[in-house]
């Protein structure tokens, strides 16, 4: 029987096919999608349809197909975040939380420029403080001229508070709350953070405030001067931000030309036993190539 892996004779005790079908319909189903598959076999007892063990469900749904109708309906989102023109114009703010061994919470301030993914400015503290956003973003605005930055941040109450709105209010900062006066999230400076504690915190012992402000000193500097962006062709966010290293991008491709022609030529010189031929040497065999 192609629907039975042994002889039901032989089997007695296995399920009938009436069974197996009411099974299957019961699981591929949209009456019953919201049903677990233990609570489906003991519903399926008490409605007098199949009366199957709990673990014996799996097996036949494997066996026989019964691919359950779970599609997920999402509201569609956006594949790339919001994206500024030039420096200054979006900033990103927000607080990370970072434990000691001991337990103890340190809270980590930063802000981030959109378009160059600098991070201006951070302020590393053991109490969560208005003051301590008010630093952070008067030390990120010691490079502004005439721009005034709209900053993105959540509606936490290191954000929304009578300081922070005083600065607002003197018109040097826009603020504007993710995903409560706009659409879109602050997933940049999330992602930042995320990046920080993978890379560079989590590999360390954090044991003192000390400790903690020297890795974070040490990856920002990293971050902003030395390593590249991968969405800037091999700049750097420093060079971004302050309108230099435009010649970087096609340096790098004048170089990956070399490196390619200079691949060719090492690889035709190496010749193994294989390729070359019987009391022939290596050095005719590359001239005969040529």
């Amino acid at each position: 029987m192609d629907d039975r892996r042994s002889c039901p004779k032989t089997r007695p005790t296995q399920l009938a096919s009436v069974e197996v079908s009411a099974l299957r319909d019961m699981v591929t189903s949209i009456e019953f999608r919201h049903f677990s598959i233990r609570a489906l076999a003991l519903h399926a007892q008490r409605i007098g349809r199949v009366f199957a063990a709990p673990g014996t469900w799996p097996k036949h749904i494997r066996e026989h197909g019964g691919l359950r109708p779970r599609r997920r309906l999402h509201p569609p989102k956006p594949k790339e975040g919001i994206r500024t023109t030039r420096p200054n114009e979006l900033w990103h703010l927000d607080v990370t939380i970072i434990k000691l061994l001991d337990g103890t919470r340190l809270f980590l301030h930063g802000v981030i420029d959109n378009y160059s993914r600098k991070l201006l400015a951070w302020e590393l503290v053991t109490k969560l403080d208005p003051t301590t956003t008010c630093r952070a973003l008067e030390a990120a605005g010691r490079h502004l001229a005439d721009d005034v930055p709209t900053v993105a941040c959540d509606s936490g109450v290191e954000n929304v508070n009578g300081k922070v709105n005083a600065l607002i209010d003197t018109g040097r900062l826009r603020r504007v709350l993710a995903l409560v006066e706009v659409s879109y999230s602050n997933s940049m400076i999330e992602a930042w953070w995320r990046n920080l504690k993978n890379s560079r915190l989590y590999l360390h012992t954090l044991d003192s405030p000390t400790a903690v402000e020297k890795l974070v000193a040490f990856y920002v500097e990293q971050h902003n001067n030395v390593m590249p962006c991968r969405a800037f062709n091999g700049r750097t966010p420093d060079e971004l931000y302050f309108g230099t290293g435009g010649e970087i991008e096609e340096e790098l491709a004048e170089r990956r030309r070399q490196a390619r022609a200079e691949r060719v030529v090492a690889n035709r010189a190496v010749s193994c036993a294989t390729c070359e031929p019987r009391g022939q040497p290596a050095e005719a065999v590359s001239r005969d190539a040529a």
